[in-house]
């Protein structure tokens, strides 16, 4: 029977698979068509739905790559690659995004007559291939950064396919081509607004931010409610990737509560999970005759000692 991270997995590579393939076949039309056409816009999609290709398989190998086992060289495992992943994709659509400017300027300054009709009828084809694929991936997008970057590239896709179908229809009745040009800034404009948010949320995510969601005031609050806890100090919360979110900190745990140290700690596990979907818990049990610190503990470098207890002339750790 699999457990309900084995099913999620299992359900979102799924959700790839499919949008993969039908990505591929979209891949072919827009390639094919575009060349017998002479529609530049059409093959120019093409490129841009190779790249969304590109960026599926690769988010399809990042969550393979999270179900690999943790060992004592990556303690957490490769849940990271998908953060990685999304980067990588959110990246590839900038470029995407500027590809496509340039090439509306270039159609702008030089608008070329193609088989309108038969461009209406291959971009249809490809935006109903984007809209299956996007129905596969929606399911996640929300609460999975990975899936949402390919979400994205879907999107934009299927973005590139209206236009591209509007200007079909408004070359094939009044032969003003220069419209595409527009309609593609619009479709760049789109895509790199969307690119720029994966890339900050991928980057928070790197730099251990607090996950979308959750405010440590209100978290420091209720844990400071459970019964027996004095205080709540060096406190860290962050992601590890969308799914699993981490929590650290020191709990001053009342004189006369000490003996139920592990119900106390128990019990905010408990509520970490029930209200915040923080799963991976690391809590430090104190007295409060402990020294007490600031809730946020500003960390600091500090340098390595050497095996004898000094760099510089070998001499033996001082005890006190």
């Amino acid at each position: 029977m699999m457990t309900p991270s084995e099913s999620l997995d299992r359900s979102i590579s799924r959700g790839f698979v499919f949008a993969i393939a039908l990505t591929a076949v979209t891949l072919v039309a827009e390639a094919l068509g575009g060349w017998w056409t002479n529609s530049l816009a059409l093959l120019a999609d093409a490129a841009h739905v190779f790249m969304d290709l590109f960026a599926l398989v690769l988010s399809l190998v990042a969550i393979k790559l999270a179900t690999r086992p943790a060992t004592d060289r990556r303690t957490y495992g490769w849940h990271r690659a998908e953060i990685f992943a999304s980067l990588i994709n959110g990246t590839t659509l900038i470029f995407i995004a500027f590809g496509i400017l340039h090439e509306s300027w270039e159609r702008f300054q030089d608008p070329q007559s193609v088989k309108s009709l038969e461009m209406f009828l291959i971009a249809t084809i490809g935006l109903a291939m984007n809209l299956i694929a996007a129905r596969f991936l929606h399911g996640h997008s929300h609460d999975d950064l990975n899936v949402r970057s390919a979400f994205l590239h879907v999107i934009g896709d299927a973005i590139a396919s209206v236009g591209v179908i509007i200007g079909g229809l408004i070359m094939l009745f009044t032969g003003w081509y220069v419209v595409d040009a527009f309609i593609s800034a619009g479709i760049a404009l789109i895509i790199g607004w969307g690119s720029l948010r994966i890339i900050r949320e991928a980057g928070h995510i790197l730099l251990e931010g607090v996950p979308k969601g959750i405010e440590v005031d209100e978290v420091v609050g209720k844990m400071r409610e459970v019964e027996g806890v004095n205080d709540v100090h060096h406190l860290h919360v962050w992601s590890i990737c969308s799914h699993i979110s981490a929590l650290s900190a020191h709990v001053d745990i009342l004189p006369e509560y000490r003996l139920r140290q592990g119900e106390i700690v128990g019990e905010i596990e408990r509520m970490l999970d029930r209200d915040y979907h923080i799963t991976h818990t690391t809590l430090q049990g104190e007295c409060s005759r402990c020294e007490t610190g600031p809730v946020i503990q500003q960390l600091k470098h500090r340098p390595r000692k050497s095996s004898l207890g000094s760099h510089d002339h070998g001499e033996p750790p001082h005890r006190h």
